[in-house]
């Protein structure tokens, strides 16, 4: 009876283990997500599309965003260092780099600088998936994610978290074409002085996964 209730005890642990892994994991790639942001970032998108092809659109990226989140979740250690044959640490460093070009051209071009930065509409969800919301960040959770819970938790977790970004999204984006009918002037101005503000922390961040990267590659051994 005494095993029993210790298996019993046990199982609800782990379970309990499991469910809490689940929501850390939602929560982690959801802030690096950060729909909110991604906004700013598809301003110009926002004021082409209309509500319909947005959505579709942005559904077609999430659909490509999780795939890839989900391939690194499950074999992302082994794609660095077996496939590739290169250090995490050199990821890091040409992330930020990349990372740091989107921020200073949204600095002194402002939203139009993502419809530059994104190239040719025909390939438009594609790139609103890279890099807009597949990044160094979001990539370096999915293996974080995968490390830490099962394939059927990862995976889960993951559809979950993009799910939430792109209902978000599409939440905003009917919150500024209502608001945009009567006050498209103010929202002209708070999307590029937000955007601007917004590409001058994303150069912060930048910066410090570059520093991160070249210390972590400096204390590996060239």
């Amino acid at each position: 009876m005494e095993l029993d209730s210790e298996f019993l005890l046990f199982d609800l642990s782990l379970n309990l283990r499991s469910v809490t892994e689940f929501f850390k994991s939602i929560l982690l790639l959801l802030v690096l997500l950060n729909p909110f942001l991604v906004v700013v970032y598809l301003i110009d998108i926002i004021e082409k599309l209309d509500a319909g092809a947005f959505r579709r659109v942005l559904v077609r990226a999430g659909f490509i965003s999780s795939a890839v989140f989900i391939v690194f979740a499950l074999v992302g250690d082994a794609v660095f260092s077996g496939v590739f044959q290169v250090r995490f640490a050199s990821f890091q460093i040409f992330g930020g780099i990349v990372f740091l070009l989107i921020g200073v051209q949204f600095v002194f071009k402002g939203p139009n600088a993502m419809e530059l930065l994104r190239g040719e509409s025909k390939h438009i969800a594609g790139a609103i998936a890279m890099p807009v919301l597949i990044g160094p960040g979001t990539i370096s959770a999915s293996v974080v994610i995968g490390q830490r819970t099962n394939v059927m938790t990862a995976a889960a977790a993951i559809l979950v978290s993009v799910f939430i970004c792109i209902v978000t999204i599409v939440f905003l984006k009917r919150i500024h074409d209502y608001i945009r009918t009567k006050r498209e002037e103010l929202i002209q101005r708070y999307f590029d002085i937000a955007g601007r503000i917004t590409a001058l922390l994303i150069g912060s961040v930048a910066i410090e996964m570059i520093m991160v990267g070249l210390h972590a590659w400096l204390k590996e051994g060239i």
